[in-house]
């Protein structure tokens, strides 16, 4: 009794493998017809479905299922087949094989679809780089950009997209993020001739987190001022595009154009996308620090983000009190933090905002004040810090940020009497900044709407949209006869 109870226990698991791999192979030809239909029907919404549908499954790949959708896929004895076999490792001796008898009713391509021969590299791809196998994965990902020279289909430019995302990442990850950049823009060159607007948003923010990511700032900026523009295809691909430009026009000492490029970025990120909004939240909270601005607690407080921005709250608060010495403790204490983030560089810049805002609280509280308590309240460390105060007085008198006097025979700082604010004009900048605000977002989210095409027009039957896409693959086969003609 006791040998049949252990035999039940060992052979429960094997099972369950088994169903989750079939599951799993079922799921991938789901996506491979897909594919196939719009592939055939020209209808990109297919392949974008299919490789969501992917998306979904990518932790539940192995060895097994793979190497069973590529028998299926793929001719055996194809090229094709044989290199992308090569790239995945030895099946572990636990594995159970796939039961591919309760697969989806899809025959097998002897001559496939580019676009599936693509989707065959792109799931190889991400399973090698889910299971940290980096050298592999270059490999692939350089033989499946190599194929996609070769291709110009509309149909493929969504598996092309996602391919180049990949293979920027593989070098990343490897430390090698230089020596593809003359790649890089070689595609984004022959996607432009191309016209796929879609690679060429990919490629474009490729190209420039590699500029960024080697400090190329310069660079980075000629290339996105002479990129070609047109109306944003890819949400998270705007998204990122505006958390690179927000970075750029920050570096460029644009501060109020990053401030909108980097909230508009944070906005516009998917919620799944944590680490993004997390990002974008760092260097806006920065930008607003530099812009004079305090941002509000509840920035600190959204769900997910309270420990990554602790130490930007501390940060904040520094400012906010004007205390330099504090200041110079939290940047102390989280500089590994600051410097991992890209930050650290535009931390040193506050330290005179830091300045300015102790000496507008003085010259707030004090109707008149000596130089010496100046520089004892905003704690100077200079070998001179009457005179450092003095100059510190002087510009932020000139530059507006008190209304003081300074009397330099006393060495006194006079404040003026406060006024009435609603009788000078910033109430109502504040109030068209705002509806400024407001017009802008409901012209985005108008251009947003989107509607089936042809709405407008009588709805065909389903015998003339057969006719109709019957006589488009009749043409689609006559053009490319006359090119194959023509060499």
């Amino acid at each position: 009794m006791t040998t049949d109870v252990e035999m039940k226990e060992t052979q429960a698991p094997s099972n369950s493998i088994s169903n989750g791999n079939s599951a799993t192979l079922l799921q991938l030809k789901e996506s491979a017809s897909l594919i196939e239909t719009g592939a055939y029907a020209r209808e990109v919404r297919r392949i974008v479905r299919a490789v969501r549908l992917t998306m979904q499954v990518r932790r539940k790949l192995n060895t097994s299922v793979l190497s069973s959708f590529l028998s299926f896929t793929l001719a055996p004895g194809s090229e094709v087949y044989s290199r992308l076999i090569s790239f995945l490792p030895k099946e572990d001796e636990h594995e159970m094989e796939v039961d591919t008898a309760t697969s989806a009713p899809v025959v097998p391509a002897k001559h496939p679809l580019p676009e599936l021969e693509i989707y065959c590299y792109l799931i190889v791809l991400i399973f090698l780089i889910d299971q940290k196998r980096y050298n592999e994965a270059k490999a692939c990902a350089s033989a499946s950009i190599a194929r996609l020279k070769n291709l110009n289909r509309r149909t493929v430019d969504v598996l092309a997209s996602r391919l180049y995302f990949y293979y920027s990442l593989t070098y990343e990850l490897t430390g090698d993020l230089a020596e593809i950049r003359g790649n890089l823009l070689s595609l984004h060159r022959i996607a432009t001739l191309r016209h796929d607007e879609l690679g060429q948003e990919t490629l474009l923010n490729l190209l420039l987190r590699n500029y960024l990511h080697y400090n190329l700032f310069d660079q980075a900026e000629k290339l996105r001022s002479k990129a070609p523009r047109f109306e944003a295809h890819s949400n998270q691909q705007f998204s990122r595009y505006l958390f690179y430009l927000g970075k750029i026009r920050t570096i460029q000492l644009e501060y109020t154009d990053a401030k909108d490029s980097l909230l508009q970025a944070a906005r516009k990120a998917p919620v799944a996308a944590l680490g993004f909004r997390v990002q974008c939240n760092k260097w806006a909270i920065i930008v607003r620090l530099l812009l004079g601005e305090i941002p509000e607690r509840t920035v600190f407080m959204q769900k997910g983000m309270e420990k990554a921005l602790r130490p930007y709250f501390e940060l904040t608060n520094a400012v906010r009190i004007g205390d330099l010495e504090l200041f110079k403790t939290v940047a102390d204490k989280f500089s590994s933090i600051f410097k991992t983030d890209g930050t650290h560089n535009l931390i040193v810049r506050l330290r005179h905002n830091v300045i300015r805002t102790g000496l507008r609280n003085i010259s707030i509280s004090y109707s008149r004040i000596s130089l010496v308590d100046v520089a004892k309240k905003l704690r100077l460390d200079s070998p001179n810090p009457v005179a450092d105060a003095e100059s510190i007085v002087a510009k932020a008198i000139r530059d507006g940020a008190i209304d003081a006097t300074l009397d330099h025979a006393n060495g006194y700082m006079v404040s003026k009497e406060t006024g009435d604010i609603y009788s000078t004009n910033e109430p109502q900048l504040a109030f068209n900044s705002r509806i400024a605000f407001c017009l802008n977002m409901h012209n985005e989210a108008v251009r947003a709407l989107r509607f089936p095409p042809n709405s407008h027009k009588e709805k065909e039957s389903a015998e003339k949209r057969r006719e109709r896409q019957q006589q488009e693959q009749e043409l689609a086969k006559h053009i490319a006869e006359e090119d194959d003609d023509e060499f």
